[in-house]
């Protein structure tokens, strides 16, 4: 299935099928960073989405240059919010969405916060290391009635319920972190709104930018 990556800043509302469609599969992907980080998308992640058959895949953020939402776009409907490094994006995406899909509410953000939350999260990062709750706690006051909340900015894959919500990072689809820095994606299943699944899954390691691929 063939889609179209999201253009308009206005702010988007599924179709009534995709809105009310059950079973539902999304894919969701997140910083994928081309060519900040590196020179294009990982060679597996196209075809590793189209085997989970997406209805949707949604991009949250970091995505850097327009031709990522458009290969994406060719293995289903692109909806894609802002990150921190999209300055190619400031007059056509949102920082956030909140829509509905499957009868579930679904916010779609970066995760990042404002420019000083952004600051001071670096700061808390250097001093206590990555800390989920220091996230979670923001995300819910940005999207309090949201019964999923996709998002990135970490690097770091999370797939878990809190407080009767789920929370999906679906970790970089560029590199993972230490100790193995494997790249990956999610997938969210909506059998009905009482029935949610989701799933990370890794690919294989993929160079940076300038890395030497001989060493």
């Amino acid at each position: 299935m063939e889609g179209q990556p999201l253009q308009p800043t206005a702010p988007w509302s599924p179709s009534t099928e995709l809105a009310t469609r059950l079973p539902l599969a999304i894919a969701v992907v997140a910083d994928t960073h081309v060519p900040d980080r590196f020179e294009h998308l990982h060679p597996h992640l196209l075809p590793a989405l189209s085997d989970y058959q997406p209805d949707l895949i949604l991009h949250a953020g970091d995505i850097c240059i327009p031709e990522v939402l458009k290969t994406l776009a060719t293995a289903a409907p692109v909806v894609a919010v802002r990150g921190n490094r999209d300055w190619a994006f400031q007059n056509t995406l949102p920082w956030q969405r909140e829509f509905t899909l499957g009868g579930v509410t679904v916010a779609l953000m970066h995760g990042h916060g404002s420019w000083r939350t952004y600051v001071l999260d670096k700061w808390q990062y250097l001093f206590n290391g990555y800390q989920l709750e220091r996230y979670r706690q923001r995300l819910l006051t940005l999207a309090p009635t949201a019964q999923v909340i996709v998002f990135g900015h970490t690097h770091r894959p999370v797939a878990e319920w809190y407080q009767g919500r789920l929370f999906l990072n679906p970790g970089s689809a560029g590199t993972g972190v230490k100790p193995d820095y494997l790249p990956s994606f999610g997938v969210i299943y909506i059998q009905t709104p009482e029935q949610i699944q989701a799933t990370i899954h890794h690919l294989p390691p993929f160079p940076r930018r300038g890395a030497n691929h001989n060493a």
